[in-house]
């Protein structure tokens, strides 16, 4: 179950990063972020069943952590102050819950953490006239 969660966010990252290049929306940060937040609560739903029958309460911290971390880079450009700590923070975060976790579900958390790295990079946002 954890490889097929894998294996659909990392699809999912990739559908992403491909409209994102193919359309560039004037607001790609914020695509970024809400695909982030999505592709997260979607894995953490997908391996719900398979974490509550193996660790049973702990399931709700196990999967609930990444999903928090996911929310607060979205809950920061709402406030609309320091959205790149926020990306930055979610993104140590989750990586870090991931690892933590190991070879288990917290491997299909992580190609989450590229969206919120490219976000936080600004890699398709306008850069500012030198002029």
């Amino acid at each position: 179950m954890t490889g097929l969660a894998t294996v659909g966010a990392i699809v999912g990252v990739l559908l992403v990063a491909l409209v994102v290049l193919v359309r560039k929306p004037a607001d790609a940060r914020s695509v970024l972020r809400w695909s982030a937040l999505a592709i997260t609560v979607l894995v953490a739903a997908a391996l719900t069943p398979f974490t509550v029958d193996d660790s049973g309460a702990a399931a709700s911290y196990l999967l609930g952590v990444p999903v928090v971390a996911a929310i607060l880079p979205v809950l920061a450009q709402r406030v609309g102050r320091l959205t790149v700590v926020a990306d930055l923070l979610a993104a140590l975060v989750i990586t870090g819950w991931g690892l933590l976790l190991g070879l288990g579900i917290g491997v299909a958390f992580l190609p989450a953490v590229i969206l919120l790295i490219a976000s936080a990079m600004g890699i398709w946002a306008p850069r500012p006239s030198t002029t």
